[in-house]
């Protein structure tokens, strides 16, 4: 795909997807779902990390209104079904970790496609903004399902409800982020974390992925024979030996990957 509202950048496994439509506060349109939704699908195979972070002073504004594609009017349930979903399962169903950059504000789609991700750095300038119901709509882009998982119940509600803005140190307190960094440590400290992710063991992290989201719809036998399960397929590979290897050795682990 030539990608024309978002760059790809590939370098010792991490893919970088950044959102750029700087002049437009990174708004999502038509194009730009389908070029998210691709690269997170090309940097799974290609690459040990993805991140996903926005040009200019803004991670991403959410939904463009006027979204030229869209031919003046937007059908909000088939863009939903067709363009967002396809988007948000590539984030998801990535099958290496995923990082959300969020080097600005996070509004609306925007909030609820960094959300997505894995884990999600954001710098304290950023904010969150499910703001949603200023215009009259929902809560969408999977935030009905991540926020509540995240926050609990009553923030989520009273963050979808009132529309206020949520700071980034405050999505921090709140266990609705992994991290709120200063603003001018920001890309070097999640470029070392993801750094961190690439060098690391790839399906350890997959598989890890799958049995924190099956929890959610497993009782407790359930999950206990789902960890054993995955935990029997970790234990083959070369990334437990080379790790039982470096710790006894007393030196830094060198792992394949997947």
């Amino acid at each position: 795909m030539d990608y024309q509202t978002i760059t790809y950048e590939l370098s010792d496994g991490m893919a970088i997807v950044t959102m750029n439509r700087a002049d437009k506060y990174n708004a999502l349109t038509t194009q730009m779902r389908a070029e998210i939704e691709h690269a997170f699908s090309r940097g799974g195979r290609e690459a040990r990390v993805v991140v996903i972070t926005g040009a200019g002073k803004a991670f991403c504004s959410g939904q463009d209104l006027g979204d030229a594609a869209s031919g003046g009017s937007i059908d909000l349930e088939r863009t939903l079904r067709d363009e967002y979903a396809p988007m948000l399962r590539a984030i998801v169903n990535c099958p290496v970790p995923t990082i959300a950059a969020v080097n600005g504000p996070a509004a609306g789609a925007g909030a609820n496609l960094a959300l997505a991700a894995d884990v999600v750095f954001a710098t304290d300038s950023a904010y969150f903004l499910q703001a949603f119901t200023r215009i009259g709509l929902i809560p969408d882009a999977g935030g009905t399902y991540t926020m509540p998982r995240q926050v609990g119940m009553a923030k989520a509600m009273g963050a979808a409800l009132f529309a206020d803005k949520i700071s980034a140190r405050q999505a921090d307190d709140w266990g609705m982020i992994w991290e709120a960094v200063e603003d001018a440590k920001f890309d070097a400290h999640w470029r070392a974390k993801a750094a961190h992710l690439a060098a690391g063991p790839t399906a350890a992290y997959a598989a890890t992925k799958q049995v924190i989201r099956d929890s959610w719809g497993n009782n407790f036998e359930e999950q206990l024979n789902l960890e054993a399960q995955e935990q029997g397929k970790c234990g083959n590979s070369r990334d437990f030996k080379e790790g039982v290897m470096a710790f006894t050795q007393k030196r830094p682990a060198v792992f394949e990957g997947r």
